[in-house]
């Protein structure tokens, strides 16, 4: 987001205040052991050290590498519009691809530098979402750790909301129109060109288009079958990340031991792993996610409560029902008393649950998707959906399916990467 602003001579404090979180996170292990990730860099090699001698060391090294893998991706990878060969079939690319270790597995790639599982399960952990297991992810994915563990966790006080404000703040500085609360239904084409969308509430002409709504909603409720770039059987085919079961809960009381951001990995990983990726089944026991935002912004809940964000990554396209949901809050909701040593559930003043249907309904996520295809070889760079409509002059996407991937940070510099293809291809528009 921070570049985001740069790219029109702001800044993210022009719009709302980031704070750095200190403890980034912590992760819950089996028995309610607890470690705590410290956003200070030799705080954080204290941690390692203690857990595993020496491994301080291997943590700059491991982090040395990532950092590189990091910086090249930046400059030479992620700001590609995917629509020629010519982008990645690149000396430097090639002279790299050792050091990129495109073809080396991730969990492997972590266990030549760390023996304890703690650790491991915390360098692992980024790649959760990314739809391998970290056994078939690429260890060039170990930039992510550099990311998380190196660059830090940041929180936007007043909450994400304020991020979607500033943005919208500065678009209508700009002279942006912003329209809500209409749903396109169509988009007509004359003569291969794109030349009006039409909406639950009226038309909209335009010189070009930019769909950065799902991708194959796009396609395939909004054109007709001869204007799509990819047939029903091509996105049969593609991996998808994870989906997530949600919960909204607001508690009337305050919450012991719990920080801003924790992760429950008091369960199997391994199993949760293999439910998610191999079997698409719902979890047997679910790893989760809770964050309590309240416990840094005092105004994110009323005085002396507390608002919880729980999340339990699932595969999507799954059966979503409320006794389901249901199912699942009750087991995460009781090895979260045990881990704080009180009482929750009696306590507990609002509920919400967000799942597959809701990605459906709200945002038209194709099977229920959160978080966009998976980072495999074969789905990755120039093999992505294209930003082009390939039939219709003047049609575009953006978005996390396509270049380059998923995440809000990927969707923000996917509009810049469409926004510049376009200023080349119609440079009088």
């Amino acid at each position: 987001m921070v570049t985001f602003f740069k790219t029109f001579n702001k800044t993210s404090n022009d719009y709302y205040k980031l704070v750095k979180l200190d403890p980034g996170f912590q992760i819950i292990f089996q028995n309610n052991d607890t470690l705590k990730v410290p956003s200070n860099n030799e705080d954080l090699k204290q941690v390692f050290e203690q857990l595993e001698s020496g491994s301080s060391r291997n943590l700059m090294r491991f982090m040395k590498e990532a950092k590189f893998k990091y910086d090249f991706s930046m400059n030479s990878f992620i700001y590609n519009p995917g629509v020629s060969w010519s982008e990645i079939i690149k000396k430097e690319i090639f002279q790299n691809t050792f050091r990129l270790q495109l073809f080396q597995s991730y969990k492997k790639h972590v266990a030549h530098y760390f023996k304890n599982e703690k650790l491991r399960a915390l360098l692992e952990f980024p790649v959760l979402f990314l739809g391998t297991a970290p056994k078939d992810t690429p260890a060039l994915y170990s930039l992510m750790a550099y990311s998380g563990l190196i660059q830090g966790t940041y929180y936007p006080m007043g909450g994400f909301n304020k991020v979607i404000e500033g943005m919208s703040s500065l678009c209508q500085e700009l002279g942006v129109n912003i329209y809500t609360s209409e749903n396109v239904r169509k988009i007509y084409i004359e003569n291969n060109k794109a030349s009006h969308i039409e909406t639950n509430n009226t038309t909209y002409e335009s010189d070009i288009i930019i769909g950065s709504a799902d991708y194959h909603h796009i396609e395939n409720k909004l054109l007709d079958k001869e204007q799509r770039n990819y047939s029903q059987k091509y996105w049969a085919k593609k991996v998808f990340s994870p989906s997530c079961l949600l919960f909204y809960i607001g508690i009337n009381k305050k919450l012991k031991k719990l920080i801003h951001h924790n992760l429950f990995f008091d369960a199997k990983i391994e199993q949760h792993i293999k439910e998610i990726y191999k079997d698409k089944t719902w979890p047997t026991n679910p790893l989760f996610y809770a964050c309590c935002p309240s416990k840094t912004d005092p105004n994110a809940a009323p005085k002396g409560h507390e608002n919880l964000f729980l999340l339990i990554p699932i595969t999507p396209g799954l059966k979503d029902e409320q006794n389901i949901r249901e199912k699942y809050f009750q087991i995460i909701i009781k090895r979260l008393e045990q881990y704080c040593g009180e009482s929750i559930h009696d306590s507990i003043i609002y509920k919400k649950s967000y799942c597959i249907n809701d990605f459906i309904s709200d945002y038209n996520a194709y099977k229920g998707n959160a978080y966009g295809l998976a980072n495999t070889l074969l789905q990755t760079a120039n093999l992505k959906p294209s930003i082009i409509n390939k039939k219709i002059s003047n049609l575009y996407y953006t978005g996390q399916l396509t270049v380059p991937g998923p995440g809000v940070p990927p969707s923000l510099i996917s509009g810049q990467i469409v926004s510049k293809y376009i200023m080349h291809q119609h440079p009088l528009v």
